[in-house]
C-alpha cells in the first residue's frame, strides 16, 4: 500500500425508520434549519411531509431552498446563499439525490465565504480556514456517494465548466440512510445511479499501483456486489435486500475508502461533465456511454489491472486467452452489461444531436493525471466520435 491519511466525519445512520428515529435529536441546538431538496419528487412521495412534520414539532424555524436542479449551476448557488444569510440559517438539511446533496454543501461553503466562491473553490483547489454552515443530508437515490464525502460538482453555465473539488470540511456531519425511500426512484433514474457508483469504482480500480494492496480488493469485491444487486433490483424494483445494498455500495464508492493509495482515473468523469456542461446530459448514462470507447483507447497501457477485472469481476476464465484477449473480454463484458441493463450507448442516445460540438467539448476537457495514459484533446474528440 502506498502512504495515505484517512479522514472522514460524516456519521451514517442506516436502515428504515432512521429518520424517524434519529432526526430530531440531530437536530438539536439549531433553531432555523434550511431544507433543500429537488424540483418535487420529495413532495410526491411523502418525504417531504414526513421530515417537515418532524422539523414542525420540533418548534424549528424552516427555510425553503426548492427547485434544485440535476447538475445544480452556479447561480442556484449563489441563490442559497442569499437565502441562507438572509434568514440566518444554521443548519442546512439535503434532501435528495447527488445533486441536492452536492448543492446544499456548496451553499454550506458559499454561505460562510466573503469572496468569491468559484474563483477561490471550483476554479481551484481552494483552502477552507472557516467553519462552513453545518450540512446533514437525507439521500433518496443510490449512485453519486454525496453522502460521504466533501465534494459538490456544479456547473458554471457562463464558463461552460462542470468542475468539484472533495474538500473534508464540507463533509456532512450526518447522512441518514433509508434504503425504502429510494423505493419512488424511477427505474432507469436506479439503474443510472447505481451505474455511477459502477463507474466511480471503475476509475479509481483502474490506475496504479497496479500490484496486490486492499484498496483494489475491496473495489472488486464492491463491483461485483452492484453488478449483482443492479441485475436483482430491475428484475424485482423493490427488492429491500438488492435496493439496500446498492445504497451501500454507492456510499463506500465514494467515501473515500477505495481511494487510499491509488492514484484514481476520473477521465470519464471529467469529459461526462463537460459534455454535461454544454449539453445537460444524464450523468450516470453519459458514463455508461463513455466507459467502455474509452477503455478500449487505453487497455494496452493496463493490461494486468484490465486482466484481473475480467477474471475478478466478471469471472472470465484466462484459459486459452492471451492478456490483450483477456483484457478485452472484461470490456465487452462491461459493454454487454451496459446494454442488459438498458442504459445507452450513445451520444445520440443522450440527445446530443450536434457533432460538430464534440471538439468545442473535447477542447474543454482537463485531464486526469491518475491515468495510465494523458489523454490529449485530439484522443477525446475521437473518444467522442465513436461514442456518436
Amino acid at each position: 500500500m502506498n502512504n495515505f491519511i484517512y479522514e472522514n466525519k460524516t456519521k451514517v445512520y442506516f436502515g428504515r425508520g432512521c429518520v424517524r428515529e434519529f432526526l430530531t435529536c440531530l437536530l438539536k441546538g439549531y433553531d432555523t434549519v434550511m431544507m433543500a431538496y429537488g424540483q418535487g419528487s420529495v413532495k410526491r412521495n411523502g418525504i417531504y411531509d414526513e421530515v417537515l412534520a418532524i422539523l414542525m414539532k420540533e418548534g424549528k424555524n424552516i427555510v425553503e431552498f426548492s427547485d434544485i436542479m440535476p447538475n445544480p449551476t452556479y447561480d442556484k448557488v449563489l441563490e442559497g446563499k442569499r437565502l441562507a444569510r438572509e434568514h440566518r440559517v444554521q443548519f442546512i438539511l439535503g434532501i435528495g439525490g447527488g445533486s441536492v446533496m452536492d448543492c446544499a454543501k456548496a451553499v454550506s461553503l458559499a454561505a460562510a465565504f466573503d469572496g468569491d466562491a468559484w474563483e477561490n473553490f471550483w476554479a481551484r483547489r481552494g483552502i477552507i480556514d472557516f467553519k462552513p454552515i453545518p450540512v446533514g443530508v437525507i439521500p433518496t437515490t443510490a449512485g453519486t456517494g454525496s453522502e460521504c464525502n466533501g465534494a459538490a460538482v456544479i456547473t458554471n453555465k457562463k464558463r461552460k465548466v462542470k468542475t468539484g473539488y472533495d474538500y473534508p470540511k464540507c463533509n456532512p456531519g450526518f447522512a441518514l440512510m433509508d434504503p425504502a425511500y429510494t423505493f419512488s426512484v424511477p427505474g432507469k433514474q436506479m439503474v443510472s445511479g447505481a451505474f455511477d457508483s459502477l463507474s466511480h469504482m471503475m476509475e479509481t480500480y483502474f490506475s496504479a499501483p497496479d500490484e496486490q494492496n486492499v484498496s483494489d480488493e475491496i473495489s472488486e469485491a464492491l463491483m461485483r456486489s452492484v453488478i449483482r444487486n443492479i441485475r436483482q433490483a430491475v428484475k424485482e424494483p423493490r427488492d429491500y435486500t438488492a435496493r439496500s445494498n446498492l445504497f451501500w455500495d454507492s456510499a463506500l464508492s465514494e467515501n473515500r475508502l477505495i481511494k487510499l493509495g491509488k492514484m484514481c482515473d476520473f477521465s470519464c468523469h471529467l469529459m461526462e461533465h463537460q459534455l454535461g456542461a454544454y449539453t445537460d446530459c444524464s450523468h450516470g448514462c453519459g458514463m455508461a456511454v463513455l466507459h467502455p470507447v474509452y477503455y478500449r483507447h487505453i487497455y494496452r497501457d493496463g493490461l494486468t489491472k484490465f486482466g484481473r477485472f475480467a477474471t475478478s469481476v466478471w469471472g472470465i476464465r484466462p484459459e486459452g486467452k492471451s492478456r490483450e484477449e483477456l483484457a478485452e473480454a472484461g470490456i465487452s463484458a462491461l459493454a454487454e452489461f451496459i446494454r442488459e441493463i438498458g442504459l445507452p450507448t450513445s451520444l445520440r442516445e443522450l440527445g446530443i444531436k450536434n457533432e460538430k460540438q464534440l471538439k468545442e467539448i473535447a477542447d474543454s476537457c482537463s485531464f486526469s493525471p491518475g491515468g495510465y495514459r494523458k489523454m490529449t484533446p485530439e484522443e477525446i474528440l475521437e473518444i467522442f466520435k465513436e461514442c456518436f
